[in-house]
């Protein structure tokens, strides 16, 4: 038999299921050998249907998009009764034998099973001959050529011939997919190094005691660089850019912030990239994630348990992503917030999540760094009994050292000059306080979910304390009328303060949050979301009235 000179890897898309089978459809062709009763047809471009051998080998319903995946593939049988769909019974069991025992060229799907009663193409069936030759030319350079039957080898050589044509085509396609493939590889970027962008529109009108009303239209760019070493590890070097002004540089406080604003490092609006996450997350062993963050945050780690938590996906309000939990000693002044945590999975079912983080590393007084300045030990169970449920109980101990910072949350009143920084715990530093969240997003349906969590702050301070109370709940609905649509309305109570010991609480007023979203997908790259969002009691104060904010923003990724 003359050597046929193949690839070892055939890389056409249509045909690469065939090469997960590992020569699935080479069955077919020692089969009519075993059986000549049964032969399969192969005149011009009809379809290869040996009754209850042949094979449909396509990427639709070979295997499903999760099983493609290296980690799905099956590997070559050793014994046919690995194949669970094959009997002793079965017309074609013994020549199924003899490959799987003689030649080692059959592999079953990835749920080990055969399928032998489907159907494959002539191209497929060349795919399946090509591998199958490539195993036994194998066999003969080792200088195992008696391990091959001369019937074998008759058959095959037929069968060469008879395939030529199709043989050739895919010789010819594997050789111009090398081409493309050294080309791709001799331009691409890096081959450790994923480059992945976004880009926020944001259209923006805000009206309120005490600022007038205010129109912006501002954006905000980022470029991830997503590094990985060993496959399952991650680098993520974040560049960022923005001039997004916070809605509270107008006098309303942090509680018409948007999603998307005031997120800059630096906390300026400078038009100017500057790295906005340096994070090294990886894992050790099957269960143990960890996490260490020059410049990170603590959701990189400890689950927000919220799915609207996406600032440019999901809520348009800078309160309806996170609980204090998150927020609480999070400012990070010019130097970011240093972050190290890790995720322990005990099972599928419970997950325990943990972070220490330390803000304003560059605080003059030597406060900051590692120890000093604003740190925070935070911690998370995270408990899911049903597909379409989850729980989380959080508790946070932090210290906030700024003067006029409060507790660092960045939410409602909180640090600024008309909140309760002033109004409740004027120029206040040395902060200490404890938090508690508790967290719950259920799937009601596949297209509805309910989530909600509530926070209780207990703060000590020179001369006072304090108990702060928040809550948030949402309900959602995806995909309500095109793929990738999502609609949603929320409703909460920022940051309040229900218990003053020590300092005025004369101006403290329950605050309350109303908002509703719609995101369109405009395309697999393109979303827009318009939505709105009433601040009622802005600063905890009742003279404030009633906020109002509009958006409109535009999300393209790429």
């Amino acid at each position: 038999m003359s050597k046929f000179n193949r690839k070892k890897a055939i890389k056409s898309s249509f045909l690469t299921p065939v090469l997960f089978t590992a020569t699935i459809a080479a069955s077919t062709l020692f089969a009519t050998n075993a059986n000549a009763e049964n032969k399969v047809s192969l005149e011009g471009d009809r379809t290869v249907k040996e009754a209850e051998t042949a094979r449909t080998v396509n990427a639709d319903n070979l295997v499903e998009k999760s099983q493609l995946r290296p980690s799905a593939i099956s590997q070559n049988v050793t014994s046919v009764s690995q194949l669970s769909d094959v009997r002793s019974t079965d017309w074609a069991f013994t020549a199924l034998q003899s490959l799987v025992e003689r030649y080692g060229v059959i592999a079953g799907y990835p749920n080990r099973t055969f399928r032998g009663k489907q159907s494959l193409s002539r191209y497929e069936f060349a795919a399946g001959l090509n591998s199958a030759l490539d195993k036994i030319n194998e066999i003969i350079s080792s200088g195992l050529a008696d391990k091959v039957s001369k019937e074998d080898l008759a058959t095959l050589q037929k069968l060469q011939e008879e395939f030529a044509s199709e043989l050739a085509t895919l010789r010819g396609r594997v050789d111009a997919l090398d081409a493309k493939t050294a080309k791709l590889e001799a331009q691409q970027f890096s081959t450790t190094t994923k480059l992945r962008g976004e880009a926020i529109f944001g259209l923006a009108a805000e009206s309120g005691k005490p600022a007038s009303s205010n129109v912006v239209f501002d954006y905000r760019v980022r470029l991830n660089l997503d590094t990985s070493f060993t496959g399952k590890d991650l680098l993520r070097t974040r560049l960022q850019a923005s001039n997004t002004l916070a809605f509270n540089t107008f006098g309303v406080g942090n509680g018409t912030r948007l999603s998307f604003d005031g997120t800059t490092v630096s906390g300026t609006s400078s038009n100017v990239f500057e790295v906005n996450r340096l994070y090294y997350k990886f894992p050790i062993g099957d269960s143990f994630t960890a996490y260490i963050a020059p410049v990170g945050a603590v959701e990189d780690i400890i689950d927000p348990l919220n799915p609207l938590e996406s600032d440019s996906q999901g809520t348009i309000s800078r309160f309806g992503r996170y609980s204090p939990l998150t927020r609480i000693a999070s400012n990070g002044g010019t130097t970011g917030v240093a972050v190290a945590g890790f995720e322990y999975k005990f099972s599928n079912q419970v997950r325990f999540q943990a972070a220490y983080t330390a803000a304003n590393a560059a605080v003059a007084s030597g406060a900051g760094g590692v120890t000093g300045g604003d740190t925070k030990i935070a911690a998370q169970f995270v408990f899911k009994p049903a597909d379409g449920l989850t729980f989380g109980v959080g508790y946070a101990n932090a210290y906030t050292n700024t003067a006029g910072n409060g507790l660092g949350t960045g939410l409602n009143g909180d640090g600024t000059t008309a909140g309760i920084t002033n109004a409740l715990l004027p120029n206040v530093s040395g902060i200490q306080s404890n938090t508690v969240v508790g967290s719950l997003i259920w799937d009601i349906t596949k297209k509805f979910t309910f989530n909600t969590w509530g926070s209780w702050i207990f703060a000590n301070f020179t001369g006072g304390s304090a108990t702060l109370t928040s809550w948030n709940a949402a309900i959602s609905g995806k995909d309500l009328f095109t793929e990738g649509d999502l609609a949603a309305i929320t409703f909460g109570q920022p940051l309040y303060a229900t218990n003053i010991s020590g300092y005025n609480s004369a101006a403290n007023t329950t605050p309350y949050q109303l908002e509703a979203l719609y995101r369109f997908r405009v395309s697999k790259n393109i979303s827009i979301t318009p939505g709105v969002f009433f601040v009622f009691n802005p600063n905890n104060n009742s003279n404030n009235g009633t906020a109002t904010v509009g958006v409109i923003r535009t999300t393209f990724t790429f």
